[in-house]
């Protein structure tokens, strides 16, 4: 029987039951326990928890990160700037210096901003009020949210599809024998994803998804990858940024599970009436997932 990793799946606030807790990520969690090896066994034991900070403000797992065996870290960036302690992001650093993969996902405007503190992976990712945009940028895509501010890019409604444009050269991540073009294509849509981009000057992160505004037609990057960035013991393990944790949540893949209260938006049906363009895009889950193994 091959060897099992172990994937940490963990938000960065407590549990609230009326907000993104980890179990509205529970298809999420069902998708990688179900990857499998070749010989027929589970792949990966998956740990999902929300952010449990102790007397100190540290969160236990995060904070002692590099001393679990644990192979990768998802984190699901739903704070509004508080969701990781001094401690914490040493614990993620650490980790990734010891070669642990890492896939951070946030949204709209400052949610997940606790992620800029993460060396490159705070870069990649552009905020409100932390590492904005282009002064271009910076104005609201979505018109029909105003009480949400940029970047807020909308590429449809929860429940719906997006369709992507694939980066070229086609990073393997995007690669998937169920679609004709051999090719990812359709990501979950969401009303306002943030933004991710690539420093300048960085040879070690690029660009490998692009999303169009429904309402603008402004394009929009979806997705980052960092591979071979050097620390003092060789490459540092390898990060995916997303630009929302929408592309992951429950209500994206089946809106009949719910949402928090204050998710007001309508939301469409086409995953519903065409599941098989879901299942495709699980493929980029189960890629992402064997790509973030340290070597």
């Amino acid at each position: 029987m091959s060897a099992q990793r172990t994937i940490l799946l963990q938000t960065t606030i407590p549990h609230t039951e009326d907000d993104w807790h980890v179990g509205r990520f529970s298809l999420l969690r069902d998708t990688l326990q179900a990857i499998g090896n070749g010989d027929g066994s589970p792949r990966y034991r998956v740990i999902v928890r929300n952010r449990e900070p102790d007397a100190n403000g540290d969160d236990p797992v995060l904070s002692t990160l590099p001393e679990r065996d644990i192979d990768e870290l998802w984190i699901l960036g739903v704070d509004t700037g508080d969701g990781l302690s001094q401690n914490d992001v040493a614990g993620v650093l650490a980790f990734r210096e010891r070669g642990g993969g890492v896939l951070t996902a946030r949204d709209h405007q400052d949610l997940g901003a606790c992620l800029r503190s993460l060396g490159t992976i705070g870069n990649v990712n552009h905020f409100h009020n932390y590492n904005p945009e282009c002064d271009a940028r910076c104005k609201n895509d979505d018109r029909d949210n105003p009480n949400i501010s940029y970047p807020n890019y909308h590429s449809g409604a929860n429940g719906n599809y997006q369709r992507i444009d694939v980066v070229e050269p086609t990073h393997p991540l995007l690669h998937s024998d169920r679609s004709a073009s051999g090719m990812i294509e359709y990501f979950p849509a969401h009303p306002h994803e943030g933004a991710v981009d690539v420093p300048e000057g960085n040879p070690y992160a690029r660009v490998i998804a692009r999303g169009r505004s429904a309402q603008t037609g402004c394009t929009f990057n979806i997705a980052v990858a960092i591979e071979g960035e050097p620390c003092s013991r060789g490459p540092m393990g390898r990060v995916v940024a997303e630009s929302t944790f929408h592309h992951f949540a429950n209500l994206n893949w089946d809106p009949s599970l719910g949402a928090p209260s204050f998710v007001t938006d309508i939301p469409g049906n086409e995953v519903a009436n065409d599941p098989s363009r879901l299942e495709t895009f699980k493929d980029y889950v189960r890629n992402i997932a064997r790509w973030l193994e340290p070597d």
